[in-house]
Formats: C-alpha cells, sequence, structure tokens
C-alpha cells in the first residue's frame, strides 16, 4: 500500500525490487560503454550482459546462448511471430493462434494476413481453456508456427502449454509462447517444456522497462528473420547497442524470482481467495477465467447492471484495470472476455485485480469493501440499468 492509493494492477507493471534499483543505480555510476567495443570499459559493460545472461538463464534452465535480448515483450513477441513465420514462409504459409492472445501478438498475425499467410484462429472453451485435441486438429502439412499465451494477461488463465508444445514438436511445428505474465511468476523449465520460442520483458516481474529477452530454441529449424537492422549485434538477429545497465537489472530480477517463485505464489494465492470471498455474493458478479487452474495473482470479474470506467472510478484510490493495460483507452469492450462469451455489456463491467509481491491482506480486505460500496452506490444512482 501506499499513503495515496493500493496498487492492484501488478499485470500491468510491477515496482523496482529495492535490490534491482540499487543495482541499476550502481550500473549507471560505472558502467556506461557500449558493449560492442574491445577497449576495457566495453569489456566491463559486456561482462554485466553475461552476467545478466547467466541468471536470466538459470530462471529458465536454458543455455545463455539462446537468449536474444530485446526492449521487451512487444518486440519479442514481434520478432517471434513475424521473424518465425517469414523464415519458415517456403515451408507454408498456414499459421495458429487464439483469438484471446495479447495484441502485441494478434496484430502481428492480422499483418502477416496481409502478407499472404493463412491464419486459424481457435476459439478457447467458456473458461478461456484452448483444449489441446481441438489444437491438434486444425494443424495442416502446411502449419508451420502456433502462438499461444501462457498466462493470460486480462483473466490470468494458464494454458497447458506442455501438451500444445508436444502436439507442434510431432507435427515439426514451431511454438511461441508469450510468457510475459509467466516468467519469474511461475516455475518454467524450457529444457522439459517443449516451447520453441518464448517472450518475456523483465517489468512484469520486478525488474526495468525497457528490456526483454526472446528465447531461441537450438533446434533445427527454429530460426527468425530480423525486423531490425543495422549492426552485427546478437548474431544479426536484433541489432542495436545493448543497455548494459537494463540488462543486469533484469539478470537480479530473475536471480530474486528463483529463489522466491514458490512463496510468492504461496502468497498470491492467499490474497485471491480472500479477494474473492469478500466479492463473491455481490449479486450479479461472476469470475472471467478459470479461477481453479489460473495463475493466482489475477482476479478479472464482471458485475451486471455496471460500466467499468464508472466502477473504476468509484474503487479509487485502489488501482485496478478494466482489461488489458495497453488498450485501457479504448471504450471498446474487452475482445478477450467476448471471446469467452462475455456480452458486451458484461465485459464493458469487467475488472481486473492483480496482486504482487507488496499486496497485503489488508490491501485486499480494503479492495473488497470497496468494491461492494462501489457497485452499491452505481446501482442507486442508476436502478433501472442494473434492473
Amino acid at each position: 500500500m501506499v499513503d495515496d492509493f493500493i496498487y492492484l494492477d501488478y499485470a500491468a507493471s510491477t515496482p523496482l525490487d529495492p535490490l534491482v534499483a540499487e543495482r541499476l543505480h550502481d550500473c549507471r555510476e560505472s558502467v556506461f560503454a557500449n558493449p560492442s567495443s574491445n577497449h576495457a570499459a566495453g569489456r566491463i559493460s559486456r561482462a554485466m550482459i553475461e552476467g545478466g545472461a547467466q541468471q536470466l538463464a538459470a530462471l529458465l534452465n536454458v543455455d545463455p546462448g539462446t537468449l536474444i535480448w530485446t526492449s521487451g515483450a512487444t518486440e519479442s513477441d514481434n520478432l517471434g511471430v513475424a521473424g518465425a513465420a517469414r523464415f519458415r514462409s517456403h515451408r507454408g504459409k498456414h499459421l495458429v493462434t487464439l483469438l484471446t492472445e495479447h495484441k502485441a501478438v494478434t496484430d502481428v498475425f492480422q499483418m502477416l494476413e496481409k502478407e499472404g499467410f493463412e491464419v486459424t484462429w481457435l476459439k478457447p472453451d467458456a473458461g478461456g481453456c484452448l483444449d489441446p485435441a481441438a489444437f491438434a486438429s486444425v494443424l495442416r502439412e502446411d502449419t508451420q508456427l502456433a502462438s499461444i499465451m501462457y498466462v493470460n494477461n486480462e483473466t490470468g488463465v494458464m494454458q497447458d502449454i506442455e501438451a500444445i508444445g508436444s502436439i507442434c514438436r510431432e507435427r515439426d511445428v514451431l511454438l511461441h509462447v508469450d510468457a510475459a505474465q509467466a516468467v519469474g511468476k511461475i516455475p518454467i523449465d524450457l529444457q522439459a517444456l517443449p516451447v520453441d520460442l518464448l517472450s518475456l520483458t523483465a517489468h512484469k516481474f520486478y525488474g526495468p522497462k525497457g528490456i526483454g529477452a526472446l528465447y531461441i530454441a537450438n533446434r533445427p529449424g527454429c530460426r527468425v528473420d530480423p525486423i531490425l537492422f543495422g549492426g552485427g549485434q546478437q548474431r544479426r538477429i536484433r541489432p542495436g547497442t545493448l543497455p548494459a545497465d537494463l540488462i543486469a537489472g533484469l539478470g537480479l530480477a530473475a536471480e530474486i524470482a528463483q529463489s522466491r517463485i514458490e512463496t510468492d505464489l504461496e502468497h498470491l494465492g492467499k490474497l485471491r481467495r480472500a479477494l474473492w470471498a469478500a466479492i463473491r455474493d455481490v449479486e450479479g458478479v461472476l469470475v472471467n477465467g478459470d479461477i481453479e487452474s489460473g495463475f493466482p495473482g489475477i482476479l478479472n470479474v464482471s458485475v451486471s447492471g455496471i460500466e467499468g470506467e464508472s466502477l473504476l472510478l468509484e474503487l479509487e484510490p485502489i488501482c485496478v484495470a478494466t482489461g488489458s493495460a495497453c488498450n485501457s483507452k479504448s471504450q471498446e469492450p474487452s475482445y478477450v472476455l467476448r471471446a469467452l462469451g462475455r456480452s458486451d455489456r458484461l465485459a464493458q463491467s469487467a475488472v481486473r485485480f492483480s496482486m504482487g509481491r507488496p499486496t497485503t491482506e489488508a490491501d485486499v480486505e480494503f479492495a473488497g469493501r470497496r468494491y461492494r460500496q462501489a457497485v452499491a452506490r452505481l446501482r442507486d444512482l442508476a436502478p433501472e440499468a442494473a434492473a
């Protein structure tokens, strides 16, 4: 809790871990040289980058050489999806994805459709889950790439990536996973998980904004064409001068996350149970997404007869979201919730509570009371809307 507000929007962004903030400060004082330079100062910057790579690689259980640094998950998604689709286009142009993916993925697929690719857009079940059998049924001889999000950014729904990835490996289809909401929050072992490309960003797990990574599996046929040009850095896959300080911050955030994932999950589960218990008997309230198998840090609820933006204002000083942070300015109801079968009115009433390490039981108790009061007040102001 902060003096002026209670922050329950950790799915949008997390605060810097104090140790990460300290690391960034120290780096910015002394690590400023271009890591491409061969002099002593450049070697110091390169050493910081190599250290960050080792820490992130340990979190994911991969070789550091499989990691490509990017500016964040949006760029990683763009590079992974567009890069892999174009690289394999000579083998086929059929692609598969979910209607509930993040815009950083869906917009790329729409762009690829304009380039002549054919995309199968899968609809999840009412709980937001994708049936692996339904996924397998749409794969074809010319299918080259699928992109399925690990943890949905709006609902917290988790997909069975192991089963979907196994199907992809059997059919020689590359699997890209948007793991922005998963890395540093749930255990991920990429030696065991059949994933070819995985996108992540530091600011979702208490690291700095402006730095992310794309994992590219070291196996035959798994490569990406670049989407940026202009230098020889990172095997020409993603050129540009690397920010040693941000990479060092991401690395430390990954190391901290690795040491406390289980503790964090237990903490978040307790908070979500308490919050849902506090609001579940509000008339007309319902959970969006499968709460039992979903990520415990997110609770997305709709309520009948209420408009989301009005509810957001009534909930202040609680900071929550009515949908994806990237689409918060839009007046359109969430396309994710509409894909789950929610009506426009219910989708517009949705509020996403997302908890984090600093969230306390007192925070969620207050949030529960405030939500009940806000719904009651709005219904009193417009009783005909609630009817």
